[in-house]
């Protein structure tokens, strides 16, 4: 049977972990080293200072000199990367010259979301007019302080603010990290097991909640003893059938995933949800192939051998990163067949400020969608999401109208959030999303850059609304007419 040339060619490729003696300052760090979660913890890179130590002459001045910019002037997130993630970055360079790592520094998926230079940044439009802080009115929904309780059946519970690595696209920008240049953060007020108590007394008086994703931040900051003595508190609510562990460390800092303390502690949660018939998953966060190394593979074993469900990846969609049909097909491959990680969800880049070189249109994800069908099994074959504000998830061709030229997708739903409770419109209204200005034909840019000033958003978007209806009116009026 000949050879049929298809868009996609599948190439099994097994999991390698580069060599981190490549780096200078990590020349002499032993294996055992390595493996340590507190080595790996304390050697993380928090500033241009301690990146210049482990990388050296090998990133030329003019990296440095980007990468400090940005976190002076438009970094939403302070820097911090594990040993593992940062390995991650060029994996295959073997240069060793002055400025040899460069441009292969620039051009790498995993640096561009986990690194951000000011160069990355879009001149014109670092930001949507419609960019906020907490795009997804999470802050807004919290029932108690930490819970948001934005779907009828289901609750996020943030329980800490901090995670062992920043994703510089952070949807939870607003509350997560250290403060920066550009983000004052919001601050949790009350002590963890106060806010803790206070979340689970809401969740023992609202039964009809079944679903809890527990994060943050990253529930592998929390220590094991709080985080299991939260989750057995969980499980006695006889109301909640789904438990969901948000960890991106499971990627960034797999070291910790595997110590003996989690590993016993998360089999013993284990076995008491699955005698209780409540599914326990742990949901971690890879956005390149790069990313999934055999300590990886290795720390969801440890979970699934640990009696955890499933390990399910929910990734980002971001340009640059992963917005190829190549790069998602890779990704999956590599999470489903090699790491035992189902793909399950890639989330469209959320409207925060200075994300706009990253995010995609939803007519690009729409045409992603279509063209990682059919390759994957249909269990693993991921949704690709967009998480429309005041609205929730939604697969990309959900959208009830979508005008191209302006960038303004329509969007409807059917459940109340908790802040619109008398709200009699909720259920008939549409909501707006908005595309990167930079993805739009040119008349779309010209019409929003005469909107662009902050005090004319609002009119922006309600004009742009006007007129996408309008034209909308026009087009039936004229079938009608045929």
């Amino acid at each position: 049977m000949p050879v049929i040339e298809q868009p996609y060619q599948y190439r099994r490729r097994r999991l390698d972990e580069p060599d981190w003696t490549r780096f200078p300052g990590w020349a002499d760090v032993a294996e055992a080293d390595w493996a340590s979660a507190q080595w790996q913890r304390v050697h993380c890179v928090k500033n241009v200072k301690q990146l210049r130590e482990v990388v050296g002459d090998r990133l030329h001045e003019s990296f440095y000199e980007d990468l400090a910019a940005d976190m002076a002037h438009s970094a939403t997130m302070s820097m911090l990367l594990p040993p593992q993630m940062l390995n991650t970055m060029a994996p295959a360079i073997e240069e060793t010259a002055p400025g040899s790592w460069t441009d292969a520094f620039y051009a790498d998926p995993v640096r561009r979301y986990m690194l951000p230079v000011a160069s990355d940044r879009h001149a014109d439009w670092p930001s949507h007019p419609f960019a906020t802080r907490d795009s997804l009115h999470e802050h807004d929904m919290w029932a108690v302080e930490g819970l948001t309780h934005r779907y009828p059946t289901k609750v996020l519970a943030e329980l800490l603010s901090t995670c062992p690595q920043y994703c510089g696209h952070c949807t939870r920008m607003d509350l997560v990290g250290n403060s920066t240049p550009t983000v004052d953060k919001r601050r949790l007020a009350l002590k963890p097991v106060d806010r803790q108590t206070a979340i689970l007394d809401y969740l023992e008086t609202h039964p009809g909640v079944r679903d809890v994703v527990v994060s943050g931040g990253d529930v592998a900051n929390l220590p094991w003893k709080q985080l299991e003595r939260f989750l057995d508190r969980l499980l006695d609510v006889e109301t909640i059938r789904d438990i969901r562990l948000a960890t991106k460390a499971l990627m960034g800092l797999p070291q910790h995933w595997l110590q003996d303390e989690i590993v016993e502690g998360m089999a013993r949660v284990a076995k008491r949800a699955a005698g209780q018939g409540v599914n326990l998953a742990i949901h971690t966060h890879i956005n390149h192939v790069n990313s999934v190394t055999p300590a990886v593979a290795r720390a969801a074993a440890a979970m699934l051998d640990a009696g955890v469900r499933d390990v399910r990846n929910q990734g980002v969609l971001m340009r640059g990163v992963n917005d190829t049909q190549a790069d998602l097909l890779d990704l999956c491959f590599a999470l489903q067949g090699e790491a035992n990680i189902l793909p399950y969800y890639f989330y469209m880049c959320d409207m925060i400020p200075n994300a706009e070189h990253w995010r995609t249109s939803v007519a690009q994800a729409q045409e992603l969608q279509t063209a990682i069908m059919g390759y994957l099994p249909g269990y693993a074959t991921p949704r690709i999401i967009c998480d429309v504000p005041m609205v929730g998830k939604r697969w990309v061709h959900q959208l009830s109208e979508y005008d191209r030229e302006l960038g303004i997708s329509y969007w409807t739903k059917n459940y109340r959030t908790s802040i619109e409770a008398d709200d009699p419109d909720a259920l008939t209204r549409r909501y707006p999303f908005y595309d990167p200005i930079d993805t739009l034909p040119k008349a779309g840019q010209e019409w929003w850059r005469h909107m662009h000033p902050p005090v004319l958003a609002k009119e922006a978007g309600n004009a742009a609304a006007a007129q996408s209806r309008q034209a909308v009116a026009n087009q039936d009026a004229a079938a009608e007419v045929a």
